[in-house]
């Protein structure tokens, strides 16, 4: 049984079955753990040429993708899967992507992802068919296949059996709000630059206490707002603390 179903509308099909159907995420696919399926929205043009867009009312550079097309294949999806289903648009204006919503997604089971082109789509098919609108960052791109295909990825790698195992992905950045800890692998010196010796130690608790300090220590240095929603334990606000006092100390004596 397919553990999550994603279809992705979109102007290019090609693109999407190109890089979604290798690596990790084609592999799960081949074995049924997850459906990634690419619909074209030109086969759901009425107009003879299959145009999909048009010029904006009110002037403007660019054109707009038409609403028709659009909810035609949507209602095709839709129908297909026998119900309603959830459905996003890809868009600069839209709420930034996260681990967060990620999750969130996952468990809906089955939804729909709609790229947007050129200077985006019609106001009237976001007001009747759209759920949500999800950007990737504060910057625009050509079109949504690329933000799709992230989306779907970071979605389907956390359905079970995609990865070898759970901890391949709760281990990583942003899945409990921190960054993750630095990694290390053979050679134990590499230009001088030796491995920290608590990984070597074979002491399994030790070296979980160093990943989750260091996780800690990154994510102040480099992303220290995520701290604010992060799932951090009584240990790791003490660390935390301690850490922050000893770093303004240190500044107060220079």
């Amino acid at each position: 049984m397919t553990g999550m179903k994603i279809n992705i509308m979109t102007l290019f099909p090609e693109q999407i079955d190109a890089v979604m159907g290798g690596s990790i995420i084609g592999k799960a696919a081949n074995k049924g753990l997850i459906e990634i399926t690419a619909t074209n929205i030109r086969d759901f043009s009425p107009i003879r040429n299959k145009r999909t867009d048009d010029y904006p009312y009110g002037g403007g550079k660019g054109l707009v993708m038409l609403a028709e097309p659009l909810y035609l294949c949507h209602s095709h999806l839709c129908e297909k899967a026998g119900r309603r289903l959830h459905t996003i648009l890809m868009s600069a204006q839209g709420r930034t992507f996260t681990q967060k919503r990620a999750k969130e997604l996952l468990k809906l089971e089955h939804i729909i992802l709609v790229c947007g082109h050129y200077e985006g789509v019609d106001e009237r098919f976001i007001e009747e068919c759209v759920d949500e609108e999800i950007s990737l960052g504060d910057f625009v791109m050509t079109g949504g296949e690329i933000p799709a295909m992230a989306i779907a990825d970071t979605i389907c790698r956390m359905v079970p059996g995609v990865l070898s195992e759970e901890v391949c992905f709760t281990d990583e950045s942003h899945w409990d709000g921190v960054l993750e800890y630095p990694q290390y692998t053979r050679p134990e010196v590499w230009r001088g630059r030796k491995v920290p010796s608590v990984l070597l130690s074979g002491h399994h608790a030790n070296i979980a206490k160093w990943q989750r300090r260091q996780a800690l220590i990154r994510t102040m240095r480099r992303r220290p707002e995520l701290l604010a929603k992060a799932e951090l334990s009584y240990e790791d606000n003490v660390f935390i603390s301690e850490t922050l006092y000893k770093l303004s100390k240190d500044t107060d004596e220079e």
